[in-house]
């Protein structure tokens, strides 16, 4: 491999062909650990605080090197900004003439056989006249577009229901058996992925793949010499969710719209089959009205106290028993009927083995409530032997695992033992400050007299203590929240004071809109207060004055009651070790580490990071948690944040 240090120096290529580009000591010795990783098939886990490059720190090294190289992302939106934008400026900026590929999940992509049967079907299967001219807009596309990528169409919402008709999924793909094989887009965009350098991916594919061997990469792997995790910090909780099994209602409406479909088309004369369907779609709303609320997640335990829970099941299992059968009486009559009772085949083997299965040790089965929808689960309690195999499985190859947030104060040992990765001798974790001057750039605000967080009333304590912040900010904030409740009552109690205060400073509520949506409005209007859950806690960047404050309303432990959780507790406390310190406050740390990183994303930012919470103060961990943060300087006293902005606004000429 060259030697990469010119590439990164203020006269080399990427100070040629990147406008903004600035030496960074950080990015230079991070590309160098990448480089000597991929050179000896060795791991690597690196931290890089916000403004590193690491994105450039970990290209450069892999396009020189060579060799097939898979870049799995945490989000769809890193994946395009990856395929779209840096890679082609790295590309040129090197002169490395590297073959790319982008591949997603097969819901991405266009499915020519149920485009044509949803068009055939016309109106009477899409619930509005909006989605009959989305429906449009997708036919002609498909007609003329290469990749069928539905993100290139963006006339078309991202949520609207008919993508759920025009798309295939692992169930409902008919492969081979397709008449419209030859020309499939996900066929397409795998053959790209076999023949190219460097393949990105994100880790649902990934995993998806590993565990199914259905999306591509099987073929994929075996011929890779590197493999990149950015944003890694996601890859526990992905890993847990394909190396667990689900099964749910939403699989079951989806097999009953699609076998009513067939049926129509392919058995119009065998009256018994739409009955069939009809009892077992029913069966299963009705299983899903057995637990009531919604967005809940329940222990097995909890389940069984549900007298109607057990019946709704067998009777569920009973109904769809008897689709099975009408639909392999009928399966040779079409592909897509072959196709369906194949599903219902193995959606009722998945339901019987989640009933039937003894707690097998090392699995915790629960049970998870949408709106609409009801899941059954089994997870893992440790994904760390089985992540452990799909390292040592294959030929020797360089594995990168990256992210701004993957340590506790520099200490990898949760995020290095919850991988799998702890033991192997060639594995090398490696932590690169931010290049920002923090100490400068920023204030750490945590307010006195706030009750603990589990008392009545905390969150309108929190909205009094952020009101006189978000005075002196004159908004352009984002008020981060730990759960959705405590979300909707912030917005509701905001836009009380707001009013009573005559304060004029727009209030955006997650879910108003997309999130790319809401984060455009957001900057346009430079003086909004952005309230949001989960979404906005990652993977956002909102550069300049529009984002002055970040607030977090608590520390963001996940809710002890959370059935994969307490279960994963429940085995660290009986092995004679401290689930608290070793588990639960470690993720409570990457959490608040990238809620935290929303605040500063460039060398000029300046902004005050308030955390309401106590215990950051009151607690003997609360000294580590803040410790893990940037080195801002800390302060008690609203006065001082009064400062900062004062200071702030005569550095802008305000």
């Amino acid at each position: 491999m060259p030697n990469i240090d010119s590439f990164f120096s203020a006269a080399g290529s990427l100070a040629r062909t990147v406008p903004a580009f600035s030496v960074r000591s950080q990015q230079l010795e991070m590309a160098q650990a990448i480089a000597e990783t991929i050179a000896a098939n060795s791991i690597l886990v690196a931290e890089a605080g916000t403004g590193t490059g690491k994105t450039f720190a970990y290209l450069v090294p892999a396009l020189l090197a060579g060799g097939k190289v898979i870049i799995s992302t945490g989000t769809k939106t890193l994946q395009d900004q990856l395929f779209n934008r840096d890679i082609p400026t790295v590309r040129t900026a090197l002169k490395a003439p590297v073959t790319v590929a982008l591949l997603k999940g097969r819901a991405n992509y266009v499915c020519h056989y149920h485009l044509e049967r949803t068009v055939h079907d016309g109106r009477t299967s899409l619930p509005s006249r909006q989605e009959v001219k989305y429906l449009k807009l997708i036919e002609r596309y498909a007609s003329v577009s290469k990749t069928g990528d539905k993100s290139s169409l963006s006339e078309v919402p991202e949520n609207a229901a008919v993508w759920q008709q025009v798309t295939s999924t692992r169930d409902s793909c008919l492969g081979s058996e397709c008449s419209h094989y030859k020309n499939c887009f996900v066929m397409e965009a795998r053959k790209q992925a076999l023949a190219a350098d460097v393949v990105v991916v994100n880790h649902h594919l990934f995993f998806a793949d590993v565990m199914l061997r259905d999306e591509g990469l099987a073929e994929l792997l075996p011929t890779c010499n590197t493999v990149i995790f950015d944003e890694a910090h996601q890859l526990p909780e992905t890993a847990s969710l394909f190396f667990g099994e689900s099964v749910g209602t939403s699989q079951l409406l989806e097999l009953a719209r699609d076998a009513e479909a067939e049926a129509l088309r392919g058995a119009k004369d065998f009256t018994a089959l739409p009955q069939a369907i009809a009892m077992m779609e029913k069966a299963a709303r009705d299983f899903r009205l057995t637990i009531e609320g919604e967005n809940t997640r329940m222990p097995l335990a909890a389940i069984m106290k549900n007298s109607k829970f057990g019946g709704a099941l067998d009777e569920l299992l009973k109904k769809l028993g008897a689709l099975v059968e009408l639909l392999e009486s009928q399966a040779e009559r079409s592909e897509g009927l072959e196709n369906c009772w194949q599903r219902a085949r193995e959606i009722a083997m998945s339901i019987r083995r989640w009933r039937d299965q003894a707690e097998t040790e090392g699995f915790v089965r629960w049970v998870e409530v949408f709106s609409q929808a009801l899941q059954l689960n089994a997870t893992p309690l440790s994904i760390a032997e089985i992540f452990n195999k799909q390292l040592n499985g294959g030929p020797p190859r360089a594995w990168i695992f990256t992210s701004a947030t993957l340590s506790v104060k520099g200490d990898f040992s949760h995020y290095n033992n919850e991988m799998g990765l702890k033991g192997s001798n060639s594995m090398r974790s490696a932590c690169w400050e931010s290049p920002f001057d923090f100490a400068n750039q920023s204030l750490l605000y945590v307010p006195t007299g706030l009750p603990e967080p589990s008392s009545a009333g905390y969150t309108e304590e929190v909205v009094k203590a952020a009101l006189p912040v978000l005075k002196v900010s004159r908004g352009r904030a984002f008020f981060l929240c730990t759960s959705l409740r405590a979300m909707q009552r912030v917005h509701e109690l905001l836009l009380e004071a707001f009013r009573q205060e005559q304060l004029d400073y727009p209030i955006l509520l997650q879910g108003q809109g997309s999130r790319s949506h809401m984060l455009e409005r957001f900057r346009k209007m430079g003086n909004a207060v952005l309230i949001g859950s989960q979404s906005f806690w990652e993977g956002v960047d909102v550069r300049g004055e529009a984002l002055s404050v970040v607030i977090i309303d608590k520390l963001p432990f996940a809710p002890p009651d959370d059935p994969v959780l307490a279960a994963r507790i429940d085995k660290i406390n009986k092995e004679g070790r401290n689930a608290f310190m070793e588990y639960q406050l470690p993720r409570a740390v990457i959490n608040l580490k990238q809620g935290a990183g929303r605040l500063i994303r460039d060398e000029t930012d300046r902004g005050v990071l308030m955390i309401c919470d106590p215990r950051l103060i009151t607690k003997p961990y609360g000294k580590k948690i803040w410790q893990s943060l940037p080195s801002m300087k800390r302060t008690r006293n609203v006065a001082e944040v009064e400062d900062f902005f004062s200071a702030k606004d005569a550095v802008a000429g305000v």
